[in-house]
C-alpha cells in the first residue's frame, strides 16, 4: 500500500513531462530574446496581427463586450487561482494529499513570480490605439492572463490524471482547458491589450511551469510499487 500523501493511486514517471519540458525550452528562451531584442520580422508581425484583430473589435462592439466579460471574470487570473485553491482545499481535506497541494500552490506562485519578473526584465510596451476597446496596465510581456490559465488547467489535468478520472471526464476537462487557454490569449489579443507574442509567450511559459513541476513531484514522491 502507498499514502496518498506521498503518492496519488495513478502517478506516473516523469518521462513525457521531461521531454515536454525539454522541447519548450528553445523556442521560450528564443522568443524572450527575439522580443527583448526587437527582431523586426517579429514585430512587424505583431504589429499586422494587432492591426487586423483592433479593426475587428471596433466593428464588432457586442462580440468584444463578450470578450470581455470571458477575459474579465471567466478567465481572469484569480478565478484561475480560486480553481486552485478549491483543488488544494479537496487534496487535502478528502485525500490527505498535503505534499501535491503543497507543490501545486508552490508552481502557481513561481510561476507568478516568473511572468512579474520577466514583465519587469523586458518591459515591453502594450499596443497603443486612438480607439481603445479595453485597458490593461504594467508591462505587457508575457500575457500574465494566458500563463496563469496555461499553469492553472495544466495542473487541474495533472490533478486529474492522477487520480484516475473516468475517460469522459478526463475528456471534458482536457476539452475545456484547451478552450479555456486558446480562448483567453485570443480575447487577449482581440481586445488590444496584448501582442501574439506576449501570448504565445505564455502559453510556453505556463507549459514549461507546469512541465517542471511534474517531473520535480514525481521524482520527490515516485509511485510505490507493487509487491
Amino acid at each position: 500500500m502507498h499514502s496518498p500523501v506521498d503518492s496519488p493511486p495513478h502517478a506516473t514517471g516523469p518521462g513525457i513531462a521531461l521531454r515536454v519540458a525539454t522541447a519548450l525550452a528553445l523556442p521560450t528562451v528564443l522568443l524572450i530574446v527575439l522580443v527583448t531584442a526587437s527582431w523586426d520580422p517579429l514585430m512587424a508581425l505583431d504589429g499586422d496581427i494587432a492591426r487586423t484583430t483592433h479593426r475587428w473589435a471596433v466593428d464588432d462592439p457586442d462580440l468584444t463586450q463578450a470578450f470581455r466579460i470571458l477575459t474579465d471574470w471567466v478567465w481572469d487570473p484569480w478565478t484561475m487561482r480560486a480553481l486552485i485553491a478549491v483543488t488544494v482545499l479537496w487534496l487535502v481535506l478528502h485525500h490527505g494529499a498535503w505534499w501535491l497541494a503543497l507543490w501545486l500552490t508552490a508552481t502557481l506562485l513561481v510561476a507568478g513570480l516568473l511572468s512579474q519578473g520577466i514583465k519587469a526584465a523586458v518591459d515591453r510596451d502594450r499596443p497603443v490605439w486612438p480607439d481603445p476597446v479595453d485597458s490593461a496596465h504594467f508591462a505587457a510581456f508575457p500575457s500574465g492572463h494566458a500563463m496563469t490559465a496555461t499553469v492553472a488547467c495544466g495542473l487541474l489535468l495533472w490533478v486529474l490524471r492522477l487520480y484516475g478520472t473516468g475517460r469522459v471526464l478526463w475528456r471534458i476537462a482536457v476539452a475545456v482547458a484547451v478552450v479555456s487557454v486558446a480562448g483567453v490569449g485570443f480575447t487577449r489579443i482581440w481586445l488590444g491589450v496584448h501582442w501574439s507574442t506576449d501570448v504565445l509567450a505564455g502559453w510556453l511559459l505556463g507549459a514549461s511551469a507546469v512541465a517542471l513541476a511534474v517531473v520535480s513531484y514525481a521524482r520527490c514522491f515516485p509511485p510505490a510499487r507493487s509487491t
